[in-house]
């Protein structure tokens, strides 16, 4: 356990959109963090010369590594997976290692092995409930954060850790709202909150994109409506890949459940009945617009 409640030292590895914003806000909103990034040549050289990172490295971890009081993970999935040996090995000792990542049972899983409870170094899933359609550092922003839930996996008594009370510090700062819960249920919450859309959208587009005729029709017709509920059709599926690998269970069961109530409101085209799906689907807005 460190002696030091205080988070000085950070290295961000991958400084896309969600590192590069979490780059930016340490930058915008904490005093005195020296801030590394890891990543391509390319994507670490445009961090630097934006601001967001004090030095830059791509292509050895350990240099990157060392030193860093919070190792902050920003890469798809797939790759945190393969990364997460070696920064379990290269991290520093009392190191706090954390990850951004859209799914939580199988990275959680393997950091149970990889850091064991009488490890030096800890693990803490996490999950800012933030993001765009569109990928990369030119399109962070200090402020992505701010307002929105950022997940973090446990048991509420892990906050008596003082390396996850700085963290959670840091969040607060950066605006993000923490909120603990195991990784199961966030899985199962976000396939149906978060991933469950995106598909949807994606079908959405997919169609309408087949049905396009000679003159554009029906989308030279289309209103600000369409495009604002096709917005997640804009985000590439190299994010979402890993994702829906990962929590295919949730995503297959919620889309049979999605189905069915197409079919239910299909059925019902002809009659009065579709008002109460109207009035619920209304009563969901404005709990969002509330949040």
């Amino acid at each position: 356990m460190p002696s030091a409640h205080v988070i000085n030292r950070v290295t961000i590895l991958g400084t896309g959109l969600i590192g590069g914003s979490f780059a930016h806000a340490l930058r915008k909103y904490t005093a005195d963090i020296h801030i590394a990034g890891w990543d391509r040549p390319d994507v670490v050289r445009e961090a630097q010369s934006l601001g967001a990172i004090d030095a830059a490295f791509s292509t050895e971890l350990a240099p990157a590594l060392e030193n860093a009081d919070l190792v902050y993970i920003a890469l798809p999935i797939g790759a945190t997976l393969d990364l997460l040996p070696e920064v379990a090995r290269l991290a520093p000792p009392n190191a706090l290692i954390t990850d951004a990542c859209s799914t939580k049972v199988r990275i959680t899983e393997d950091a149970a092995d990889l850091f064991p409870e009488d490890s030096s170094k800890l693990f803490l899933g996490g999950h800012p409930m933030a993001g765009r359609e569109l990928s990369g550092i030119a399109h962070a922003d200090a402020d992505l954060f701010r307002n929105h839930t950022y997940a973090l996996i446990g048991a509420s008594s892990e906050q008596t850790d003082p390396r996850i009370s700085a963290f959670v510090k840091i969040l607060e700062k950066i605006g993000a709202r923490s909120i603990w819960l195991g990784a199961q249920q966030h899985d199962y919450a976000v396939g149906l909150a978060s991933h469950l859309p995106q598909l949807a959208a994606v079908a959405l587009a997919s169609f309408l994109y087949d049905h396009l005729d000679e003159n554009g029709l029906p989308i030279t017709l289309a209103g600000p409506g369409l495009r604002d509920s096709l917005r997640l059709a804009g985000s590439p599926y190299s994010t979402w890949r890993d994702i829906v690998l990962t929590n295919k269970e949730v995503l297959s069961a919620a889309l049979d459940l999605f189905a069915r109530r197409l079919d239910d409101l299909r059925e019902r085209l002809a009659s009065r009945d579709l008002e109460a799906d109207f009035d619920a689907a209304n009563e969901l807005y404005k709990l969002l617009r509330s949040l």
